[in-house]
C-alpha cells in the first residue's frame, strides 16, 4: 500500500445523522457502478474471495485478473492448495510482487484443510487465527463472502471515512483506534446491508475518492463530504512519496524469483548471478528470499523453490 502522511489532530467527533446519510447515496451508487469482478460473484464462495484478498494486498485489479483466474482454475479448494508444495504457489504467484503472500496463503489453506475440513470458516475468530491472515483480511471475508457485520477497512475506505466524516484529506499511516470506532459508528445495522457498505465504499475509494485526482463531480456524497464542505484543505504534512521500485532489493529478489520460477530444476548459482551485476546487493537479495522461506539452497551452489 502507498504510504499515508498523518494528519494533524484525531478524527472529528460523527454526528448521529451522518450514517444514514451516506448509506443510501453510496449504495445506489454502488448498485450502478460496481465493477463485475469474479470474486464478486456467488460462484466464487469463501476461497475465491480470500485468495483474491490475499492478491489484492498493494496489487491493482488489473495485474491480479489473470493471475486470480489460473489459481482459482488450478486449486478450487483450499485442499487443492495444500497437497501441492508451498514453491508450486510461489511460482503460481507469477509477477504480482510481495511473494510471501503466496506462502501465507498456501499456509493459510493448509490450515483450513487440518483444522476445518476443507472449508473456509464463517466465525471471524476462526478466521483470524489461520496463518497470513490479519484483521483487515477476516473482516473482508467475513463480511464479502458470508455476508456478515464487520468494519472493512482497508486503504480505500480509510481515505473515503477520512475525507467524508472527518474532513481531512489523507487517513494516518496506520489504521487508529479512532478510525475503527468511526467505521463501526458507519455500519449499517442490518447484517446484508452492512456487507454491501462494505463493499462499496470501497468501490468509491477506487474509481472516485482516489488518492490522487479525486472525481468529485462523480461522488454520490460530494454534498455531504465533510473535506469537500471544508473547501478540500490540502494535507500540511511532508509531501506523500511513491514507493520506489527499480535498482532496489526488491527488484533483484524479483529477479532471482523469476529465475528460479521459470525452472522446475535446482537452479545453480551461475545462473542466479547472472540476472544482477552487483554482487553485494545480489547475494542480501538471495539470503533474503532463504530467510523469507521462498527459496531453498542446496548442496553444490543449487537453489529451489520451497518444497515443505
Amino acid at each position: 500500500m502507498t504510504s499515508i502522511d498523518t494528519p494533524p489532530g484525531p478524527p472529528a467527533p460523527v454526528a448521529p445523522s451522518l450514517p444514514p446519510e451516506l448509506h443510501g447515496p453510496v449504495l445506489a451508487w454502488f448498485d450502478r457502478h460496481a465493477r463485475d469482478l469474479p470474486w464478486r460473484r456467488p460462484e466464487a464462495g469463501a476461497w475465491g474471495v480470500m485468495v483474491s484478498e490475499f492478491m489484492l494486498q498493494q496489487t491493482p485489479v488489473v495485474r491480479v485478473l489473470p493471475v486470480y483466474e489460473q489459481w482459482l482454475a488450478r486449486w478450487p479448494r483450499p485442499a487443492d492448495l495444500a497437497a501441492e508444495a508451498p514453491g508450486e504457489a510461489v511460482r503460481a504467484w507469477g509477477r504480482l510482487g510481495y511473494p510471501r503472500r503466496a506462502l501465507r496463503l498456501h499456509a493459510a489453506a493448509t490450515a483450513i484443510t487440518e483444522r476445518h475440513r476443507g472449508d473456509v470458516p464463517r466465525d471471524h475468530g476462526q478466521l483470524l487465527s489461520l496463518p497470513g491472515i490479519g484483521e483487515y483480511t477476516a473482516a473482508a471475508v467475513a463480511s464479502f463472502a458470508y455476508g456478515q457485520r464487520h468494519a472493512v477497512l482497508d486503504t480505500n475506505v480509510r481515505r473515503v471515512f477520512a475525507r467524508a466524516a472527518t474532513g481531512v484529506q489523507y487517513p494516518p499511516n496506520a489504521t487508529t483506534a479512532a478510525e475503527r470506532r468511526l467505521a463501526r459508528a458507519l455500519l449499517p445495522e442490518d447484517e446484508a446491508t452492512a456487507s454491501r457498505w462494505a463493499a462499496a465504499s470501497m468501490e468509491l475509494g477506487a474509481l472516485v475518492c482516489t488518492a490522487r485526482n479525486e472525481d468529485c463531480g462523480r461522488c454520490p456524497i460530494a454534498e455531504r463530504c465533510a473535506w469537500q464542505l471544508a473547501g478540500k484543505p490540502a494535507h500540511d504534512g511532508p509531501p506523500r512519496r511513491g514507493q520506489t521500485y527499480a535498482g532496489t532489493d526488491r527488484q533483484v529478489r524479483g529477479r532471482l524469483l523469476a529465475v528460479l520460477r521459470e525452472s522446475t530444476d535446482p537452479v545453480a548459482q551461475a545462473a542466479l548471478d547472472a540476472v544482477w551485476d552487483e554482487p553485494m546487493q545480489r547475494t542480501r537479495a538471495l539470503d533474503g528470499l532463504v530467510a523469507d522461506g521462498l527459496v531453498e539452497p542446496l548442496e553444490d551452489g543449487l537453489y529451489r523453490l520451497p518444497l515443505s
